[in-house]
């Protein structure tokens, strides 16, 4: 076999579709959020307007001091995993402080929210006996493959659909292990789960509940822990799982439960015990981050008020802003090829950076560009923003416009 002309057809197959992913090549400034350095294509200086740092706690001076400390007092790396000698004090800190933001007895820390997603997820059900897993149609990779991993029966069920969870329910014997797993925030449409009524059924069916708050926690709820904490639910879950690398602005996973569910998967989880624990500088940061956010709720209102003033302009302009009750501003296109014509032209002319989402992360047809703005996006950006977007919009209409 010639495996590399198995590999070009791969990528040739994406290209053809419209849907190759070219990666930004941008150099974040610290102390200058949300500008950044761009070192392809375009303006030197580029106003970035897709990041999920969300409240620019990646660049917040008491983040960075906090991990610059670390770095010189423990040095650059974690120095094993966290079975051998990778166990540090801030990360032992970090997850006390995480199990207080959920109020929940326990928290355990990874590499990432996919990690802990999927190692989360495979564990839990590989260690009870004929589970089934009750999955929302739109959950995230990451908990895909989780489940996927685990190996158990899976139930898909309709988007926030309760009906049908239900039913679903209703043909699994009541005495079988069962796990509703879904997210509190749909990060490519901003709509919310209902987390209420996802819980009565749990209750009513004996199951437990899984919930993702990766695009939620430290943006909502008085501390800024998530839908869960701002609906006071949190207690009715059975694993809250969050991430460090979106509002807080760092890097790292984690979840929070029951003392025994925690140290369950610390002692089983593969994705846990074999990897090397995340560095001093990254615990450090994120630590701090944490600290910070559970008291700036203005930070939060600002943000949710930059987020209905960009929608509510955007309207104003004409341009297809899909609906959303979050903070994700998502703008449908509808084509790969359009969606990429459209983010060349606004960072090589107008050196606005916006990534363009295309298949498997959304379904084809459904393409759109993702905009998240934050409390750093002032009146002046987003004006800018809406002229140029109207332009693009204009200049690249649909494919049966210019057929036409």
């Amino acid at each position: 076999m010639n495996y590399e002309k198995l590999f070009g057809q791969a990528v040739a197959a994406v290209k053809d579709e419209g849907r190759y992913r070219v990666f930004a090549n941008l150099e974040r400034l610290a102390g200058e959020f949300p500008f950044a350095r761009n070192h392809g294509p375009g303006p030197e200086k580029v106003t970035v307007w897709c990041s999920n740092d969300y409240l620019g706690q990646g660049q917040n001076e008491d983040v960075i001091a906090a991990g610059k400390s670390a770095l010189e007092a423990m040095g650059a790396g974690a120095g094993g995993t966290r079975n051998i000698s990778g166990t540090h004090h801030l990360l032992i800190e970090l997850e006390q402080e995480l199990a207080d933001l959920h109020g929940k007895e326990s928290a355990l820390v990874f590499t990432s929210g996919y990690v802990s997603n999927a190692a989360t997820l495979s564990t839990l059900a590989k260690l009870m006996p004929n589970c089934v897993i009750f999955s929302d149609e739109l959950n995230h990779a990451s908990m895909i493959d989780g489940i996927r991993q685990s190996g158990a029966q899976k139930k898909i069920f309709r988007h926030n659909d309760l009906e049908n969870l239900e039913l679903l329910l209703q043909q699994t014997p009541f005495g079988v292990p069962k796990l509703i797993a879904f997210e509190s925030v749909y990060s490519m449409d901003g709509d919310i789960s209902p987390i209420a009524g996802i819980c009565d059924l749990a209750d009513k069916y004996n199951a437990m509940t899984y919930l993702d708050e990766v695009h939620a926690v430290g943006l909502y709820g008085p501390r800024g822990g998530g839908i869960s904490e701002r609906e006071q639910l949190a207690e009715r879950l059975t694993v809250i799982e969050g991430t460090l690398a979106k509002a807080f602005g760092c890097l790292g996973g984690y979840i929070a439960g029951s003392t025994d569910l925690v140290d369950t998967i610390r002692s089983h989880a593969p994705g846990f015990i074999f990897t090397t624990s995340l560095p001093p500088v990254v615990a450090a940061a994120a630590l701090a981050s944490v600290r910070l956010l559970k008291e700036r709720d203005d930070l939060r209102l600002a943000h949710q008020q930059r987020a209905v003033r960009l929608k509510m302009l955007l309207d104003q302009a004409g341009l297809p802003v899909m609906p959303s009750v979050t903070h994700i501003v998502p703008l449908l296109v509808g084509c790969p090829r359009r969606a990429k014509d459209i983010t060349d032209y606004l960072m090589e002319e107008q050196g606005i950076y916006v990534q363009p989402i295309n298949f498997p992360t959304v379904p084809r047809g459904t393409e759109r560009l993702r905009l998240t703005p934050t409390p750093f996006h002032d009146d002046r950006l987003m004006a800018r923003l809406v002229t140029a977007l109207a332009d693009a919009f204009e200049r690249f209409p649909p494919l049966e416009r210019q057929a036409a």
